[in-house]
């Protein structure tokens, strides 16, 4: 796996207290969608991520990003084929459980996989079939870029998440 750094700013940064930081981030609504894909050996992989982006229409890109921790970063190597499952406003219970450490997420979850063998979550609003096209190490985090080849999409209300919890919307 090509991991490139981001190249650091020579200007002083002020220190800003992390909680505080967590706290305002939190006051900007996002989607919540949980990327599907196979490790090398086969294993379905599974992680609840709100921090996707669209980022290009031509090329068709799309950006998110993942822990530096996460045990889960050889599977987003170059060139490997993830999915993005854009939840419902009724998928709180199932981004819980990609959210959490667990030997097997995808336990009692209705699923296919796609032609590249990735796994689709059955009742998502919508899906991007992707390949990673590059990726950078940005803080503590691995940002993802990846090309989107195939869409989906259903009728429904989003799931988000704002101010550290879910929220439906409302007129």
């Amino acid at each position: 796996m090509t991991i490139l750094t981001a190249s650091p700013r020579a200007e002083a940064t002020p220190a800003i207290d992390g909680r505080a930081l967590r706290d305002t981030l939190g006051r900007f609504a996002t989607g919540v969608t949980i990327v599907t894909t196979r490790t090398g050996e086969g294993a379905p992989v599974g992680i609840t991520a709100n921090s996707f982006s669209s980022l290009s229409l031509d090329p068709p890109l799309i950006l998110w990003s993942l822990a530096l921790k996460s045990p889960n970063l050889a599977a987003f190597a170059e060139g490997r084929a993830f999915v993005v499952n854009i939840l419902g406003h009724h998928q709180d219970a199932l981004a819980m459980q990609f959210a959490r450490p667990s030997d097997d997420k995808f336990d009692g979850v209705a699923h296919h996989d796609n032609a590249a063998g990735v796994p689709l979550l059955e009742g998502a609003l919508a899906r991007l079939e992707c390949r990673v096209e590059f990726t950078r190490i940005a803080g503590d985090h691995l940002l993802i870029v990846g090309r989107v080849q195939a869409i989906s999409a259903e009728e429904g209300e989003p799931l988000l998440f704002y101010q550290g919890g879910f929220q439906r919307l409302s007129a």
